[in-house]
């Protein structure tokens, strides 16, 4: 099943960028499209996480800078079955982490400074369990290649955008004449970015209460884990993270925050109190 939704993902992403590309350029733009998109593929697969870690100026730690977080993370690779992974500080106040990488060898877990400062030791645990909980149920290669072609669709959207403007569009003179290459280049700038972050919606939330349940599984403790969450989800949006739209969902709390309403539609993260009830019963620790 998750061999098929990252096959899925990857197809549907290629089809739309080789329809922005007919709208762009006609038949000669659906190639060049395809081109893009098989070369996204073969560069997300390979090099996703690297651009995510990058992204956020993510600094790889050794056991003695960080034997906290090393000891933990043994300890539950150990019980998981799980090759150790990197590990990764990001250098923000704004307390989240992620797991990134194309399959358990080629995995890496990253905390940020303001986490490692928030979270008592069971808490952190409850978290790292969550990221490796992503790790061995096989989300990192999929989270990780949408958000590279996330990225990806919003870019071409953006060219889309400029090229109907200044007279690129795939419709000609007459096209322009009746006013259709700024509908054209409003519709490429709404829709790709919308249709990026619906696939991410589907492929995301039901992956963060499996993590969560394999999580607490792993660590026996499900209540060090909803006081985790409970305690990121205050403190998050008091020292709110920027981040990217094309990668929010790789976090294990947003780090966008919505003001509801429509931005909630398309939210990558299934509502906080839902996580925490079905981890201990109740909306709240």
């Amino acid at each position: 099943m998750r061999v098929l939704r990252t096959t899925f993902l990857l197809v549907a992403l290629t089809l739309l960028l080789m329809l922005l590309g007919q709208r762009l350029g006609g038949r000669n733009g659906m190639t060049i499209g395809l081109g893009f998109a098989l070369t996204s593929n073969a560069f997300a697969y390979f090099f996703s996480d690297k651009i995510a870690l990058r992204m956020y100026n993510a600094q790889p730690v050794t056991r003695e800078q960080l034997p906290r977080a090393y000891e933990v993370v043994e300890r539950l690779t150990a019980k998981q079955g799980l090759p150790m992974p990197k590990i990764y500080v990001l250098p923000t106040e704004s307390p989240n982490a992620f797991a990134t990488g194309r399959n358990p060898q080629h995995a890496s877990v990253a905390v940020t400074r303001g986490i490692l400062q928030l979270l008592d030791d069971e808490e952190l645990e409850g978290v790292l369990a969550h990221e490796l909980g992503h790790v061995k149920n096989r989300d990192i290669l999929t989270s990780s290649i949408a958000a590279t072609l996330a990225g990806a669709i919003t870019m071409v959207a953006r060219m889309g955008y400029w090229a109907a403007l200044f007279g690129g569009g795939g419709g000609g003179g007459r096209d322009r004449e009746r006013g259709g290459g700024g509908l054209s280049a409003l519709l490429m700038i709404i829709v790709a970015p919308i249709a990026a972050s619906l696939i991410q919606l589907a492929i995301s939330r039901s992956r963060e209460y499996e993590a969560d349940a394999t999580g607490a599984a792993t660590t026996g403790n499900p209540y060090a884990l909803a006081r985790a969450l409970q305690k990121l989800d205050a403190y998050s949006k008091r020292i709110p993270m920027e981040a990217s739209p094309s990668n929010a969902h790789l976090f294990i709390v947003a780090p966008l925050l919505g003001s509801g309403g429509i931005a909630s539609l398309f939210s990558t993260h299934p509502p906080m109190k839902e996580r925490i009830r079905r981890l201990i019963g109740r909306d709240f620790v």
